[in-house]
């Protein structure tokens, strides 16, 4: 894998806000910013089958989301040697953690999902428990002993245009539920899938790919 280019602000959809400002409502009636989009059955899209996608920001300019629960073969000691980072207190139980495949945009670029706390230099604050930064500081700050102590890590993100989403849950590709910060990084990967589906209420060994979306 090429070494990973985190280390810039990125220019990603809808992330003009100030460091640290809270999203704003989505222009359109329907908005998932902070919820989970779960796959159906009947996707079988080979990058999003499967998938529990967060929803970091939804608004006229389209949507971006992380997918939590697709792990690549790096870890986090892996990401910090390739891009150079000098570890001075230790990763504080994150050393082992593996780096999320968040979506096919930008999968050289590093994404982080984490408990707001300190300002970073391009961070939106999407809920009181969770933010979401594309600059390197937050993972300097990890660095020395200083990062936030709830985080997942993501190379690659998701993104949809304006009206493709909404498009796709009409013909059956997506659940939608509010997203539990649990889940989110507290949950065993492999959990995620099941645990972001029992938030419906649903079992998904109940499930066929014919199910309608809710």
């Amino acid at each position: 894998m090429k070494k990973s280019k985190i280390g810039t602000t990125l220019p990603v959809p809808g992330m003009s806000h100030e460091a640290g400002e809270s999203v704003g409502v989505a222009s359109n009636a329907l908005n998932l910013a902070n919820h989970f989009l779960i796959a159906m059955p009947s996707m079988q899209d080979p990058v999003f089958g499967g998938a529990v996608v967060y929803v970091c920001e939804h608004n006229e300019n389209g949507v971006l989301g992380v997918v939590i629960n697709k792990p690549t073969d790096m870890t986090m000691h892996t990401l910090f040697e390739r891009i150079e980072l000098k570890v001075e207190s230790g990763l504080e139980g994150h050393d082992d953690e593996p780096i999320m495949f968040g979506g096919p945009v930008q999968d050289d670029r590093g994404f982080v999902l984490h408990t707001p706390g300190h300002r970073y230099s391009s961070s939106l604050t999407v809920t009181d428990e969770i933010a979401f930064t594309t600059s390197i500081d937050v993972l300097e700050a990890v660095a020395a002993g200083e990062g936030p102590p709830r985080m997942l890590v993501s190379i690659g993100y998701s993104g949809w245009s304006p009206g493709q989403l909404e498009d796709e849950i009409g013909r059956n590709g997506w659940l939608t539920v509010g997203a539990d910060p649990e889940i989110l990084f507290n949950m065993p990967i492999e959990e995620r899938y099941t645990a972001a589906m029992r938030l419906l209420g649903i079992d998904p060994l109940m499930l066929t790919s014919e199910a309608g979306h809710a």
